[in-house]
């Protein structure tokens, strides 16, 4: 009894299927990177900001709106407590 021979030129539409279709493992994987992208998206949204009062507000200091103040006239480097920023930045 003779079995038939396949020939390796033309694969059968299973083999083409199979190789088009990514290994289980991936699949697998991507399916837990979005379950883990959903569940911290819905903690983050039911927990609210973190810090709502954080964010910058400009107020009418009349500056001119150069950026350096911006809370009653404190400057940014007020809060750096005297440290040096000379970053060798050849400036």
């Amino acid at each position: 009894m003779e079995e038939p021979e396949q020939s390796s030129s033309s694969p059968g539409a299973g083999a083409v299927l199979r190789r088009l279709v990514p290994p289980p493992a991936l699949c697998g994987f991507l399916l837990l990177l979005a379950l883990v992208f959903t569940v911290s998206y819905a903690v983050g949204a039911q927990a609210g900001p973190v810090a709502p009062g954080m964010h910058r507000t400009e107020t009418g200091t009349g500056t001119g709106g150069d950026g350096k103040t911006g809370d009653g006239g404190a400057t940014d480097m007020d809060d750096m407590d005297g440290m040096n920023m000379d970053h060798g930045s050849g400036g």
